[in-house]
């Protein structure tokens, strides 16, 4: 039997209108601008960590977050990661930023204007076309493949 060690992570693009809630992320090794995310914890649901996280780092609570797509790559020693890509225009509460970063909402026609986190072009993309559902990169060369 083949294992590979894999890390389930996710994002949502948060939309009101045509206005999408960004993140400026401050993380050593992420950063830039992204969508609100984080890991699945042991035993969550998929849907369920989405909602969690996003309550953590903008004080959103979504709800009927739509699964789009999936962005995936192999980092050091054989490790996959999986972001599983959200998107919802159903939310309540009061935005707050967390550590992980400041949030805004910006227009989807200035998001790729903005200085992305890498990958966050195609993540982009797979939530808002619908015509891919899946990225795989390659690390070494970084190149992106939309399927």
């Amino acid at each position: 039997m083949r294992v590979t060690k894999t890390v389930l992570t996710n994002m949502c693009m948060i939309c009101n209108g045509d206005f999408i809630l960004v993140q400026d992320k401050v993380n050593s090794s992420y950063t830039g601008v992204t969508f609100p995310g984080g890991h699945v914890e042991h035993g969550e649901t998929l849907a369920d960590a989405m909602i969690r996280e996003v309550k953590e780092e903008t004080g959103l609570t979504i709800k009927n977050p739509r699964l789009c797509g999936v962005y995936d790559w192999m980092a050091e020693a054989d490790v996959r990661y999986l972001v599983f890509i959200y998107k919802t225009e159903e939310y309540e509460g009061e935005l707050c930023a967390s550590v992980e970063g400041n949030i805004r909402w910006i227009s989807k026609g200035d998001f790729l204007q903005e200085k992305l986190a890498h990958g966050m072009d195609k993540v982009f993309e797979i939530a808002m076309n619908g015509e891919y559902t899946e990225c795989f990169c390659n690390l070494e060369n970084r190149n992106e493949t939309l399927l």
